[in-house]
């Protein structure tokens, strides 16, 4: 068996030794805290080390798809509001009632629009579709003076549905098919520094377009 020996009190660190060792370690914490976490978290630079490392830039991504994600939760969550003198009846039975036709019909039913928004600088905006489960819409936008953020989705009945997402796009095309009854299209947001003017041109299988408020 061995007997460990005690350290001689010359061997032990002295109180102010620790002390020093203490704040040396705080103020190391201090700046990786500042120059690091503080800028790649949330986008806040003091000392602007974060933006010469890209760190800040990185920041501002994670803030804005953070408050993205919560504004679709919002929406998603948000109850949905009747149609005065509507109250009850679905999208599918206006159509029918409406126009007096089928429901393999109102999937085919075809009409075109343009629509143009303008966006200042923090500025968001969403345009949607009435469309049956079903349905197809052809579309395609521009983002005329810079990029923007967006959120190909669809909600109605108590269902959403997120389509497709992008940052810092200056263009899309394609169709949406609706997954269900109800309103499907895009919302933009811009992050740029001036404004863009959002220009979509759609065609297809659905009843109204709107800019939804």
């Amino acid at each position: 068996m061995f007997n460990s020996h005690a350290p001689a009190p010359g061997d032990l660190p002295s109180a102010k030794q620790l002390v020093k060792s203490t704040v040396i370690a705080a103020a190391a914490a201090t700046a990786i805290l500042v120059t690091v976490v503080l800028p790649s978290e949330y986008a806040i630079d003091p000392t602007g080390v974060g933006s010469a490392l890209g760190l800040t830039a990185m920041g501002e991504i994670k803030t804005q798809l953070a408050g993205e994600a919560e504004m679709d939760r919002s929406k998603a969550t948000a109850p949905a509001q009747p149609v005065p003198g509507q109250q009850g009846s679905s999208l599918l039975d206006r159509i029918v009632q409406e126009f007096g036709i089928s429901t393999a019909q109102a999937q085919e039913v075809v009409r075109q629009d343009e629509m143009s928004v303008t966006l200042q600088p923090g500025e968001g905006a969403e345009i949607k579709l009435a469309m049956i489960k079903g349905a197809k819409a052809n579309y395609t936008w521009t983002a005329n003076g810079g990029k923007v953020n967006f959120d190909t989705h669809g909600d109605g009945g108590g269902e959403n549905i997120s389509y497709e997402k992008g940052r810092g796009v200056a263009e899309d095309s394609g169709v949406i098919e609706a997954a269900f009854d109800g309103n499907h299209g895009w919302f933009w947001r811009n992050r740029t520094g001036g404004p863009v003017t959002i220009t979509l041109k759609t065609d297809g299988a659905y009843t109204d377009i709107k800019q939804m408020m």
